[in-house]
């Protein structure tokens, strides 16, 4: 139970600093929380490794990516949150 506990608490903080970045990079103001910051994170870094997958040893299934694919992983997810939301705005 201790080693599950320790798993979920690093995926959290995986997904939170990596959804940091995609927030730092993608322009504009994100009016999302720390709960959907750590969410997009944590979504990049499956999207990210399905893309790695795809585009080197084929299709394995959804398996975590590394910090450089989550990053980009978590870029697509918000850019594609935000397209589907409406909720980008531009800052000022």
């Amino acid at each position: 139970m201790n080693a599950m506990l320790w798993t979920v608490i690093g995926w959290l903080v995986f997904g939170l600093i990596a959804g940091f970045i995609a927030r730092a990079v993608v322009p504009g103001k994100d009016d999302i929380g720390l709960l959907m910051t750590i969410v997009i994170g944590v979504a990049g870094s499956v999207v990210g490794g399905f893309l790695f997958g795809l585009l080197t040893v084929g299709f394995r299934g959804f398996q975590p990516a590394g910090w450089i694919g989550s990053v980009i992983g978590a870029v697509i997810v918000l850019v594609i949150y935000n397209k589907v939301t409406g909720r980008k705005r531009l800052r000022r």
